[in-house]
């Protein structure tokens, strides 16, 4: 066999791998879309009947045809804008310090190391530490304060990683322009990478919040009432959200529950994919003004 036959044998087993994977994963796609779109039918035959204004308003009631998810849906509101007045800020601060700031030692490195792992630690992990550190240690009882500060921590590792990789997108050359125009460090970030990277950095923050919208466990565990039946006026005050209203009702063994779970699923769909349009939308608004 000589040269020219052994690259060509090769070349064709190399296109019929790639053949075979191309199909593997449009089968794999189709499966996964096939499942979700079997799943949101399901779940609009059982609640869409039941999803109306009667609905959204109502207070939360031990009678199924009463019971409404306006005391969770409030709760929800609170508990996700207080985790973004927290975890955004923060996350935004540690990254810009982390990649401008801090000292390229072996303790950044562990650090480093230590926040993109916590990216990966379970949720309910978060909410252990949530329950003895807030509730208990400092004795903010299962508060709205203590739910937002456990989901805080819960999205500050993705928010700083996400954050790191939209700065380090940005091309070196509008720093190095900005330093021979005679501007320092911080004017440099603050009026060249941070602009650039917004785009990124709010896609990234927004999806994280999204995360911590669909999340139960953590909120279980530090203590998120099943049942509720008025509105939170202080942050110390108990508090319900729509994953837990949801997962309540789900275990309820009336139909008429299990209908208004499949309601309060719809309207929990919607607005997550509402918080990801504006995502798109703000990525598309940035990466427009982006010039190179």
């Amino acid at each position: 066999m000589n040269l020219t036959e052994m690259v060509q044998r090769r070349r064709k087993r190399r296109q019929q791998v790639d053949r075979l994977l191309h199909v593997l994963f449009v089968v794999a796609v189709a499966v996964a879309v096939l499942v979700l779109g079997i799943l949101l039918y399901d779940v609009i035959r059982d609640g869409a009947s039941r999803v109306s204004w009667a609905f959204i308003t109502s207070h939360a009631s031990r009678f199924a045809a009463k019971t409404g998810i306006l005391a969770a849906l409030v709760g929800s509101f609170y508990v996700i804008l207080l985790t973004a007045l927290l975890a955004l800020p923060l996350g935004v601060a540690t990254a810009v310090y982390l990649d401008y700031f801090a000292p390229q030692n072996w303790f950044t490195r562990v650090l480093q190391t230590n926040i993109a792992n916590l990216a990966g630690v379970p949720s309910i992990v978060y909410g252990l530490f949530g329950l003895a550190f807030f509730v208990r240690y400092l004795a903010l009882d299962r508060s709205i304060i203590s739910a937002a500060l456990t989901m805080a921590l819960l999205i500050l590792p993705v928010v700083i990683v996400n954050t790191q990789e939209a700065m380090r997108a940005v091309p070196p050359s509008l720093a190095h322009g900005a330093y021979a125009l005679g501007a320092s460090k911080w004017q440099v970030i603050a009026t060249v990478i941070l602009p650039a990277a917004m785009g990124g950095i709010l896609t990234g923050a927004i999806l994280a919040l999204s995360r911590a919208l669909g999340e139960t466990a953590p909120l279980i565990t530090v203590g998120a009432w099943v049942f509720i039946s008025y509105l939170p006026a202080r942050l110390t005050d108990g508090f319900t959200v729509l994953p837990i209203q949801i997962w309540y009702w789900s275990a309820m063994p009336q139909e008429a529950f299990q209908e208004a779970a499949a309601a309060a699923i719809l309207v929990l769909l919607v607005v997550l994919l509402s918080i990801n349009s504006v995502a798109i939308l703000l990525r598309n608004r940035y990466q427009k003004k982006a010039e190179w």
